[in-house]
């Protein structure tokens, strides 16, 4: 990891960029980093590691945005190879590009922030990129209501990174967070409230599987009837060792000294706990934009068939979040060299369909040029393709001859019919 040397007491951009005029009042400390007040522990292990819907949902989008494939362009001109290229395609020695990728949308994705850092060489030239865990990152405000710097934490030592330079160190992307002015709102919080009744949900199935698979009760004696310490001890030491657990369902209890079974919890089908689990699992899909129907939940009747849920699970929520990325890439490293990187949206499959639809729409339109409908479907103009569709009629300039022989299908050698 390249370290920045940078001096934090300094709390102020460089001269030559402008400040904004209320920036100042956001920043009572110029130059103290400042945590972020979310705890991405708990919402990795919560949502990630143990929520097995939300888990799905980030790593279908984070796969998805990784499997989109990119071209790097100059102008109008795509480029073979280019030193942007090769980086993305191997950003450092540990990582290719889809597993780099998909670090960098599930950081995103978990705490609603994520950071890369950009390794240089001599002449300013980006040699590799690291996805950086948002835990351990602190953002250091300026005098002027903007970041200074960013504080890496790991292990006891720091490394301050200046958040000005060509190319910037670090580039941070956030999703919207209307109530923090440093750090992002991620989805796993506004699922926060699903994923635990999810979760608690599992915890409940576990322990009544766990329990024999039989809900709560009690043992309670006859009216006027006591047991001894011995006889109580001794049915706790036999519940214990042979009828908890599921390697004791269905054995059966002896009951002894006019004890009776009162069973006083429900079973999860009186709890409805399905019904509970999978509305909960929808709206965990509704945090991350998953469509249910992908991920196999069951009762969802938003989209007609897998193929449109499909197609928008890539335009509302994939092809967003790759723009957010490549965007970031844009501004970042390609644009200072005059380049530009774009994604190509045509090796996804679930368009196709779609833009095919609209291309046979295209081509039985009559009020298009040749050459609009070529434009539409990414092809050249041609010569002569400014005329309309109608205007170009395949029987103009026939003779009778040819005429007939195109409406009647005569011969025009024999004069005959085509079976002669």
């Amino acid at each position: 990891m390249r370290i920045f040397g940078f001096d934090i007491s300094r709390g102020a951009r460089p001269a030559e960029q402008k400040a904004s005029a209320v920036g100042a009042s956001l920043v009572m400390t110029p130059g103290r980093a400042v945590w972020s007040n979310r705890d991405y522990a708990s919402f990795s292990k919560e949502a990630y590691q143990q929520n097995v819907v939300a888990n799905r949902c980030i790593a279908s989008i984070a796969e998805a945005v990784a499997s989109v494939p990119l071209t790097v362009c100059r102008g109008e001109t795509e480029l073979v190879t280019s030193p942007i290229g090769d980086l993305l395609a191997q950003p450092n020695p540990a990582q290719g590009y889809s597993e780099y990728v998909t670090a960098v949308v599930g950081y995103l994705l978990i705490s609603g922030n994520s950071y890369q850092e950009a390794v240089t060489a001599t002449g300013a030239q980006v040699q590799e990129l690291y996805s950086l865990r948002p835990d351990r990152m602190k953002i250091v405000p300026g005098a002027d209501g903007m970041p200074q710097a960013y504080e890496y934490c790991v292990n006891g030592s720091r490394v301050i990174f200046d958040a000005y330079g060509e190319p910037a160190a670090i580039k941070h992307t956030r999703l919207f967070n209307p109530l923090n002015d440093w750090y992002g709102l991620a989805p796993v919080e506004a699922g926060a409230y699903a994923i635990d009744i999810h979760n608690a949900a599992m915890e409940y199935t576990q322990a009544y599987l766990g329990n024999s698979a039989r809900p709560s009760g009690a043992l309670v004696t006859k009216e006027k009837s006591d047991l001894s310490d011995e006889a109580f001890e001794r049915l706790k030491a036999q519940l214990e060792d042979q009828h908890q657990g599921p390697r004791n369902a269905g054995r059966p209890m002896l009951l002894e000294g006019g004890l009776a079974w009162q069973a006083m919890g429900g079973s999860p089908k009186d709890a409805m706990l399905t019904e509970v689990k999978n509305s909960a699992a929808r709206d965990i899909c509704l945090a991350f934009g998953v469509p249910p129907m992908l991920i196999g939940i069951p009762g969802d009747n938003t989209y007609s068939n897998y193929s449109e849920a499909r197609l928008a699970f890539w335009e509302d929520t994939v092809i967003p979040t790759l723009g957010l990325i490549v965007g970031e890439w844009n501004e970042w490293l390609a644009e200072p060299q005059g380049m530009e990187i774009k994604p190509d949206l045509d090796a996804i499959p679930a368009i196709v369909e779609k833009r095919q639809r609209l291309w046979d729409m295209v081509e039985k339109s009559s009020v298009l040029t040749i050459n609009e409908k070529r434009e539409a479907m990414g092809y050249d103009t041609i010569e002569g393709g400014e005329a309309m569709p109608m205007d170009t009629d395949p029987l103009a300039g026939l003779g009778p001859d040819e005429f007939n022989a195109l409406a009647y299908g005569l011969d025009l050698e024999t004069k005959g019919g085509r079976n002669g």
